[in-house]
């Protein structure tokens, strides 16, 4: 019969530890240990405190960043996590020297911290510069969608808002009505108490939404109209993401190609990208100007982005500023003979579909008939659509419009096979485009267009992905990244900020040599 060694837990044992020897050379927290200690101006962090004469000593700063980083790293973001890490975890001892700050002082060190973040930022951004990690010849742009904390319920307008207050009250109002009658016939008590938390829930969402009504105005777009906006957190934004829409925030990053650098990151709680360029074209001038480097970083620097940054004033902006852009279109895969039938695995309507299967092709504007004097166009069936505009300008291109009647339309048989969506459109539009007009032929639009096709354009636009997308899988897949726990653009800010040098910091780990 087998015999093995018999062992107990009820026991213990005391280890002599000492920090130094558990921060190993070659790894993060080494690295994250030398730079803070010898290579950072955190100065910044002195005025905060006012504690020379009176009160008691504060945490060092470089201990509260280093294990803020370290914890980011691992993908610990909560404050109450760090703080029982640096009791449990002899890492997390070691670079904290055994000094365990309690969990609402690293939350408020978080949070204030939108002051001193920038200059954190580029004291890290000049190390990664002066190992030579940053190589200036491309820089590439794009964001990440995450979601925030607050849920795109609490999402609308002013009167979007006045309506969701006549529903809770109609509701609440019923809930009262029911308890009386349960109040008489002596029910269940177990059921009465369950509608009571109901009830008081109802009310303080009731009285939530009362509150914002009163202390706050609609958000009013670029069109001038009202848009949404969040109870929970107002600086955060609606926007479709990688796995549907959410209520969040686009963490935006500027990174350089030779090691993928972050050298500019911002957190913007807008849904679309096109008024984000140039906000960051800016801060990556600003950054390098503050570390001593070059006055105009893009001087001789490429840069690029994909269509979310694309619009004319964006390419009137890069041209003024004599930046070497290369910002693709949303028609870029269709003037691609390479893609020709990229569209053929994206799933459409399921009309279009079953249309497309059976052999069936929706009407193009070629099968519609147009007279010299383009009065009217006759459609496949025969009916006439009438003129409904004249030189119309569609994407600096010159058209004239035609609308069919319902009288015509609604009982059309080949309604089918002339609208993408017969049970939600009446009427079929159709436009007869006469050419580019002079002045298009002469946007912006259309220059970065003619430069982003030609032969070099391609190979260098071929860059972009393998530069900025390895940058956001590492810091929200490798690291764990999958949404803020922040609220407010300048708290969020931060957080994504912390995350970018945690990033760069592992560029430091990996091919700062001097740290291996």
């Amino acid at each position: 019969m087998a015999r093995y060694k018999p062992y107990s837990y009820a026991q213990g044992k005391f280890i002599p530890v000492h920090f130094e020897d558990q921060i190993l050379p070659g790894t993060f927290e080494f690295a994250l240990n030398h730079v803070i200690d010898n290579t950072l101006d955190l100065s910044i962090f002195d005025n905060r405190y006012t504690n020379d004469e009176t009160g008691s000593p504060a945490y060092d700063p470089r201990i509260l960043l280093k294990i803020i980083l370290f914890a980011y790293s691992r993908g610990i973001v909560s404050s109450r996590k760090i703080a029982r890490v640096c009791s449990e975890n002899v890492v997390f001892m070691a670079l904290s020297a055994d000094t365990r700050p309690h969990f609402t002082t690293i939350a408020d060190f978080i949070a204030t911290m939108d002051k001193e973040i920038i200059t954190l930022f580029r004291e890290v951004l000049l190390t990664c510069d002066e190992m030579s990690l940053i190589g200036k010849e491309m820089f590439a742009v794009d964001g990440c969608k995450l979601s925030s904390n607050a849920a795109k319920e609490w999402s609308g307008t002013r009167s979007d808002f006045k309506k969701k207050i006549k529903k809770l009250d109609k509701m609440i109002g019923d809930l009262i009505s029911k308890h009386r009658d349960l109040d008489r016939r002596q029910d269940d008590n177990a059921l009465i108490e369950q509608e009571e938390k109901y009830l008081k829930k109802l009310q303080a969402h009731a009285s939530k939404v009362r509150k914002w009504l009163s202390e706050n105005e609609d958000k009013i777009g670029k069109s001038g109209k009202p848009i949404q906006s969040n109870i929970t957190d107002n600086d955060s934004a609606k926007m479709k993401g990688s796995h549907g829409y959410v209520q969040g925030y686009d963490g935006v990053a500027m990174v350089d190609d030779k090691h993928q650098v972050v050298v500019s990151a911002e957190a913007f709680g807008q849904a679309q990208e096109h008024d984000l360029l140039e906000p960051l074209v800016k801060s990556t001038c600003d950054n390098f100007q503050n570390i001593g480097r070059e006055e105009n970083v893009f001087e001789g620097t490429k840069l690029t982005a994909d269509s979310g940054f694309h619009n004319e004033n964006n390419m009137e902006m890069l041209t003024t500023n004599e930046i070497d852009a290369y910002v693709a279109d949303n028609q870029i895969r269709k003037r691609d003979p390479r893609f020709a039938d990229y569209d053929r695995y994206k799933v459409r309507h399921r009309k279009e579909l079953n249309a497309r299967k059976s052999g069936q092709k929706l009407f193009s504007v070629e099968d519609f008939t147009f007279p010299k004097d383009l009065s009217y166009c006759l459609c496949p069936a025969g009916k006439r659509l009438y003129r409904s505009g004249s030189n119309v300008k569609v994407k600096n291109h010159i058209a004239t419009k035609f609308k069919g009647p319902k009288s015509a339309c609604v009982p059309c048989q080949l309604r089918s096979q002339c609208l993408r969506t017969p049970d939600k459109t009446a009427i079929r539009q159709v436009a007869y485009f006469h050419g580019r007009s002079e002045k298009g032929k002469n946007t912006f639009t259309e220059k970065m267009k003619r430069k982003i096709d030609s032969v070099a354009g391609k190979l260098i636009y071929s860059k972009r992905m393998g530069t900025v997308e390895p940058v956001f899988a590492d810091i929200c897949y490798a690291t764990g990244l999958d949404r803020f726990t922040l609220r407010s653009k300048p708290k969020v800010n931060v957080q994504w900020n912390l995350f970018c040098i945690v990033h760069n910091l592992k560029k430091i780990h990996q091919f700062g040599l001097q740290l291996a």
